[in-house]
This record gives C-alpha cells, structure tokens and sequence, in this order.
C-alpha cells in the first residue's frame, strides 16, 4: 500500500493515501480525558449510591487511568522525539530537563503524575477523616488540577498539531478537538455540581456559578477549532453524556453500605437532567458567525450577554418544570435522591431553596453573573484567538 504525507508541515504523520492521519497518541489522549469524566461523574454516583466502599472501585481506577493513559501517550511523544524516532518533531519541540518533545506532552506529563500522586493522598484522607459527602477537599483539587493538566495539555497538543495540518487531517482533529473541548466542559460544571442543583435554579448564585469558566471554555475553544459550530458541538456532548449516565446508571444495582440512610435506595443514583447549555451554545454560534469583524471589546461582551440572556431565558422556567410530578420519571430524572437526602430537605420537597435575603441581592447577583459572563466571553475570545497560533 502506498502512503502519502497529508500534513505539509509535519512529515511524521503518515498514512495511507486519501485517508485522515490521526495518530494513535491522540486517540490515547481523548481516552484518558474520557476515562477522567466518566470516572469522576461514576464515582459521584457511587457515593450517593454505596458510600465510599473501597479506595480499588471501579471508578477510582477509571479516574486513575486517566493519568495512565496520558502517561503513556505523552512518555512516548517526549521518548520518540528526544531519541529520534519521531525526531523530525524536533524542530515543533521545547526542551525541558535534557528531553524534547511538544509542550502539550510534557503538561499531559505533569497532570498524570499530580493524578497518580493524589491517590494515596485521597485514601489517607478517606481513612482520617471518614467519608466525604463534597467534591471539593484537598485530595479531590490535586486530582483536578492534575486532571485539568492533562486536559491542558491535550488541548495544546492537538492544537500544535491541527494548527500544522491540512486537508483531511485538519478536519478529523479539529472535531477530535471539540470533542476534548466538550470533556472539558463537562467536567467543570461537575465540579460545580454543589451549587448547579435544581433547587439552586432560581437564585442568582446559581447563574454566576455556570458564568464562571463556563463562557470561556466554550468560546476559547470554539475559536481555536476554526469551526462553525464549535460551540453547539461541546454543549451537545456535554449533554449526550448527561443524559446517556442518566438512563443507564439506574439500570445497575446498588444499595447503601454506610449510614445514615434516609431513604432506601436499590440502584445507582446519577446526577440530575443536563443544564440546557446547548441552547445559548447555539445562540453564541450564530452571534460569532455574524459578528466575524467586529472588536474583541464588543464581541467578546455581546457573545456573553447572548449567552447568559439564552440561558436565564430557557433554564429558568426548565427548573419549575423539572419541579413539576411529570418530571418524575426516567426521563428527567427528577425523582432520584441519594441515601443522604433528608426528607425534609428543599430537594427532597421538590421546591427552590432561597439564598438571597430579598429581591436587591437577588438583582444584585444577576448583574453580577451577566457581568461575569461578558467579562468570562471577552477572555474566552482572547484566549481562543490566541490558540490559533499554536504551533509548539
């Protein structure tokens, strides 16, 4: 079989003639980002499901082969680069330490042995101060810093890569990209899950919280992909993921192995019905693909005040529908509650908890989220400029 350079700028990606070179490392890459959000969203549910049941459960080794994977991906790009066997990426490389190879390895890298590191870590935390019913403890930020590493350097490695490319390569990295992009912005609205519930919906804390890194991600990466719906194709896989563990995670047995149990459960409990991000995702994509010559300074805020209008506008009255009996079913997911759920908690009753005093902090809070997701959109929009220039 002949093969032919599809990849002007780099000669190390070869494959068959016509077809698209997308090198086993990426795929390797993708799968530890996968591996990292299916993981962490899986052990959520394990611990609203079981309770913490051992440090070996299968989530945790689905988490923690998220570093593996990323380990073996970037050790083989940093090896073949130094010591020649892709070595004509030399010349796209920096040097650190004595070895060369792309900087998105050598962040991937880093990120898989902060994960790794943050293992024993997590179990001796586990084993001192019992069960954590947070997401955010000092164990769990080391495993998402290192987690967010090696998203990082996934990201820049495909961008020094699609950046160089052409053709057919260009088009299955670029959506290879989006689809990292999507990982990306699934696993930060999870980790914000504590303050994104259902009951949380109607308060302005709610609306800053999604703002925050939500915007930026979308759009910095968006842009970075060249692509005209980048945005709308994140937003998607986020919600394919939501919804796909929302049907088949209650489809497997569990049943709580720690105490107090406030309510019997038989099956493993997920997280709630996605947030309906795809709708201002669309919004901010039709906003960019008409606002292609405007200034950063006005685009960049116009695209955050689209999004955050978009949004208040369909996820406001989703959450008094998610509030409704109808939405007690499969489908929406509304009437599944962990062990710990007290019945007389403001989930458990179906009604909006307040966390503003009165209507002026409330107001006060929305200025403040679309202020924050203008201000989010302007960076996102810099950052995403900027990552066009990748070539390293």
């Amino acid at each position: 079989m002949t093969s032919a350079t599809v990849n002007s700028d780099d000669s190390s990606v070869v494959t068959p003639a016509g077809a698209a070179a997308v090198p086993w490392y990426f795929w390797c890459a993708a799968l530890a980002v996968t591996s990292a959000y299916v993981g962490g969203y899986w052990d959520i549910s394990w611990h609203r499901s079981i309770g913490r049941d051992s440090f070996w459960s299968a989530p945790h080794m689905a988490i923690y082969a998220c570093g593996v994977l990323a380990g073996i991906s970037s050790a083989y790009l940093i090896f073949a680069t130094t010591f020649g066997r892709a070595g004509s990426l030399r010349r796209w490389g920096v040097r650190i330490w004595g070895f060369t190879g792309p900087i998105g390895a050598f962040i991937s890298a880093w990120g898989g042995m902060a994960m790794l590191a943050s293992a024993p870590f997590d179990d001796w935390w586990h084993n001192a101060y019992g069960l954590d019913v947070r997401i955010i403890s000092p164990p769990h930020m080391v495993l998402a810093a290192g987690f967010f590493g090696i998203e990082l350097g996934t990201v820049m490695l495909l961008l020094a890569f699609m950046n160089r490319a052409s053709g057919s390569t260009k088009r299955a990295l670029q959506w290879l990209f989006l689809y990292v992009g999507g990982m990306a912005l699934s696993e930060s609205l999870l980790l914000k899950m504590e303050y994104i519930s259902r009951s949380d919906m109607h308060n302005a804390l709610f609306y800053i919280v999604v703002s925050l890194g939500t915007p930026a991600i979308m759009i910095a990466i968006a842009m970075a992909s060249r692509l005209r719906w980048g945005c709308t194709a994140m937003a998607a896989a986020y919600t394919v993921f939501g919804v796909g563990f929302l049907w088949v995670l209650p489809l497997f047995h569990a049943e709580p192995k720690l105490g107090p149990v406030y309510r019997p459960v038989t099956h493993f409990i997920p997280w709630e019905f996605p947030l309906l991000v795809v709708v201002p995702a669309i919004a901010v994509d039709l906003m960019l693909q008409r606002t292609s010559r405007w200034r950063p300074l006005l685009r960049g805020p116009a695209s955050g005040l689209v999004f955050f209008a978009t949004f208040l506008a369909v996820q406001w009255p989703f959450a008094n529908f998610l509030m409704m009996p109808i939405a007690r079913n499969w489908f929406f997911g509304t009437a599944y509650m962990d062990f710990s759920t007290p019945a007389r908690s403001s989930y458990a009753r179906y009604v909006f908890a307040v966390r503003e005093t009165d209507a002026a902090q409330f107001w006060r809070g929305m200025v403040i989220a679309a202020v924050v997701s203008c201000v989010t959109m302007w960076v996102g929009l810099h950052a995403g400029r900027s990552m066009q220039k990748v070539r390293r």
